[in-house]
C-alpha cells in the first residue's frame, strides 16, 4: 500500500467484534482490552493490541484518537424499520389493523410532499446514528419521492442503506394507493436510479399481502427476477386477525407464506417482518428457500401481536435478524431492542446470551442482509462503520458495569440497562457522523 496516497487514522480503546457466530465460551469473540483499530481511507487496515500496533501507527504517520474507558464496536444493523413511522412512535396502543388505519396511514399521507419527506428522512437518519445504527433495511411510503428523499439523505451521509417504495394497490386509503402497473414502473425507475449507487441498495416492498392485489404481487416477483441482487421485504404472520384476513383474501393458498411463495417472493434476499404465528410447513419453507425473518420485539409486545419463537427458528435453521420496526416499536436504538428480545426469549424458555445478542446486532444482521462482505466486523478491507460506547454516560449502567467480572456480564448490563445514551460517537466509513 502506498502510504503517500493513503490517509491512515487510528483509534485506541477497548475493541470488540465477532469473527463468526459465537458461543458462551467466547469462541467467535475477538476482544482487545487495550486495542488499536487502524483505518486506511475509511476501510479497516489492521486491528490488534496497542502494544503491537502503536509502533505501526507511528510508522504510517496515522493520527491517533484515544477513547479511554470506552468500547469500540462495529455499527449496529437494523433489518426492518419504517422511517415514516417516526411520526407515530409512541401513539396509544390498539392492535395491528386498527393501528395502521388510525395512525400509520394518516401519517404516511404527508410524505406526498417532498419537503416533508426530506425533513423526516434527515431526522430519522440522525436518530439511527444517535442510537448506534449505521445500516438499516427501510420501508418508505407509497410515494416515490419518499424514497428519493431517503436515499438522497443517506447518500449525503455515506451510510449503507437498503430502502424501497411501498407497493399498495388495495385495502388502504385512496391517497396511499398506487396501481399494480404504476407501482411496478416506479419501483423499476427507483432501482435504476439508486440500487448500488454508492452504498445505497434497493428493496422491493409490497407492504403485506392484504394491501396488494395478485397482479401487484406478480409484478413484485417480476421486479425481483429482473433485477438480480435487489432485496424484497414485507410482513408475515404478525397478528391473528391479519392471518384470518389473508385466508379470506387468498382462499386458494395453503397458508400465509404460500401467498408470497406463489409469486416468487421467497429467497436469500427476502426478509419477512415478524413471523410470529407460523406453521411447521412455513418454517420449513423459509429454511429451504434461505428466506429470513426480522424479529421486532418492541413492536410485537407494544401491539400485543405475540411472542416470536426464536428456538423454533433456530431448530429449522431460518435466518433471523433483529429489528426496531418503529413506530409500533418504541425505540430506534438496538440496545433497547435487545432488552426486549431477551424478555421475549425468556418467556419462550430461551436465555439469550449477550455474546449472541451483540453478534446479532453486528455480523449476524450483516450476514442476514448479505452485507457481511463489506460490514459487520473489523476484518481488513471492510468499510469502517463503528460506534464508541461509554457506560459512564449512564450512572446506573456505569455502577453495575464496575461490579462485573467478565466481558459478557458487562455486555449483558449494557443490553438490559442501556439505551442511546451509551452511544458517544458514530463513525461512517471512518468519518464521525454523530457525537453525543
Amino acid at each position: 500500500m502506498n502510504s503517500s496516497a493513503t490517509t491512515f487514522t487510528a483509534y485506541r480503546s477497548s475493541i470488540l467484534h465477532f469473527t463468526e457466530s459465537p458461543n458462551a465460551q467466547g469462541e467467535g469473540v475477538e476482544y482487545f482490552q487495550d486495542g488499536v483499530l487502524i483505518l486506511a481511507d475509511g476501510k479497516v487496515h489492521q486491528l490488534g493490541n496497542s502494544q503491537d500496533l502503536l509502533p505501526q501507527v507511528a510508522d504510517l504517520g496515522a493520527s491517533l484518537v484515544e477513547f479511554p474507558d470506552s468500547l469500540i464496536m462495529p455499527g449496529f444493523i437494523d433489518s426492518h424499520v419504517h422511517y415514516p413511522q417516526v411520526d407515530v412512535i409512541g401513539c396509544f396502543g390498539e392492535q395491528l389493523l386498527d393501528w395502521l388505519n388510525n395512525y400509520t396511514f394518516p401519517a404516511e399521507m404527508r410524505f406526498a410532499q417532498r419537503e416533508y419527506a426530506d425533513a423526516a428522512a434527515a431526522l430519522f437518519l440522525q436518530q439511527l446514528l444517535a442510537g448506534g445504527t449505521t445500516t438499516a433495511m427501510v420501508y418508505c411510503t407509497v410515494h416515490p419521492q419518499s424514497v428519493e428523499a431517503f436515499f438522497t439523505a443517506s447518500q449525503a451521509l455515506n451510510t449503507c442503506m437498503i430502502a424501497g417504495k411501498v407497493l399498495m394497490d388495495r385495502n388502504a386509503p385512496q391517497a396511499l394507493q398506487d396501481t399494480a402497473q404504476s407501482g411496478y414502473e416506479q419501483s423499476q425507475q427507483l432501482i435504476d436510479g439508486w440500487h448500488n449507487q454508492g452504498r445505497q441498495k434497493y428493496v422491493v416492498t409490497p407492504r403485506f399481502a392484504p394491501t396488494s392485489t395478485p397482479e401487484q404481487m406478480r409484478l413484485a416477483g417480476k421486479l425481483l427476477a429482473d433485477n438480480p441482487g435487489v432485496y424484497m421485504q414485507t410482513h408475515l404472520s404478525e397478528n391473528t386477525a391479519e392471518l384470518a384476513w389473508v385466508r379470506d383474501l387468498f382462499p386458494d393458498n395453503k397458508h400465509y407464506l404460500d401467498v408470497y411463495d406463489k409469486f416468487g417472493l421467497l429467497g436469500p434476499t427476502s426478509v419477512f417482518g415478524h413471523g410470529i404465528h407460523l406453521s411447521e410447513e412455513e418454517w420449513q419453507r423459509l429454511a429451504d428457500t434461505g428466506s429470513g425473518i426480522a424479529f421486532c420485539p418492541t413492536s410485537n409486545l407494544f401491539l400485543g401481536s405475540g411472542l416470536f419463537d426464536l428456538a423454533t427458528a433456530r431448530q429449522h435453521g431460518v435466518s433471523v435478524s433483529l429489528a426496531t420496526d418503529v413506530g409500533a416499536g418504541t425505540s430506534l436504538c438496538q440496545l433497547v431492542t435487545l432488552n426486549e428480545a431477551y424478555k421475549v426469549a425468556q418467556l419462550r424458555g430461551l436465555a439469550l446470551h449477550p455474546y449472541e445478542a451483540f453478534y446479532w446486532l453486528t455480523l449476524g444482521n450483516a450476514k442476514a442482509l448479505m452485507l457481511d462482505d463489506t460490514i459487520g466486523n473489523f476484518e481488513a478491507g471492510k468499510t469502517a462503520d463503528f460506534i464508541v460506547l461509554n457506560s459512564s454516560s449512564v450512572p446506573l449502567v456505569d455502577y453495575r458495569v464496575q461490579q462485573c467480572k467478565t466481558l459478557w456480564e458487562k455486555l449483558f448490563v449494557m443490553m438490559t440497562l442501556g439505551d442511546d445514551r451509551l452511544i458517544q460517537h458514530t463513525y461512517i466509513a471512518g468519518q464521525q457522523a454523530y457525537s453525543a
